[in-house]
């Protein structure tokens, strides 16, 4: 087995290839969703900023309430259920990301092998025929 056959059968290289593609495809929206959303987040800062401290203020007293409520016996289960559910998601975005992958490095592949099928085949390096070499004189010039 090859290398590239290697590379091409692992499940990581697809996933970071699958991220590689998702990121250039995200990256390329990024400018139009600028443009587009600048205006709008002038109007919305100023439109909340006044119910955001009304709202602060009128939750910070029912959190306290809350606060009172949480027992600290329950926080372990809370996190292992939490992280259990955490690592479930990764793991089905990594699969997601390496079939992604996968079509990506098979699709470059394909580009590959498509163009090495249409370049000529290299010419094979003949051997020149040498020059026969000159005799060299043993005999030492002048002010050597």
């Amino acid at each position: 087995m090859t290398l590239a056959s290697n590379f091409r059968e692992n499940k990581a290289v697809y996933a970071v290839a699958g991220a590689g593609d998702f990121a250039v495809e995200k990256i390329r929206e990024v400018p139009e969703q600028v443009t587009r959303y600048q205006g709008e987040v002038r109007e919305t800062v100023d439109r909340y900023r006044v119910q955001v401290r009304e709202t602060a203020a009128r939750y910070r007293g029912e959190v306290s309430r809350y606060q009172e409520r949480v027992d600290a016996k329950d926080l372990p289960g809370a996190a292992v259920a939490y992280a259990t559910h955490f690592g479930t998601r990764a793991f089905g975005f990594i699969d997601e990301l390496a079939e992604r992958g996968k079509k990506v490095v098979h699709r470059e592949a394909a580009d590959v092998a498509e163009i090495t099928d249409a370049k000529p085949a290299p010419k094979p390096r003949t051997a020149q025929p040498r020059k026969p070499a000159q005799p060299r004189s043993t005999t030492k010039k002048n002010g050597a």
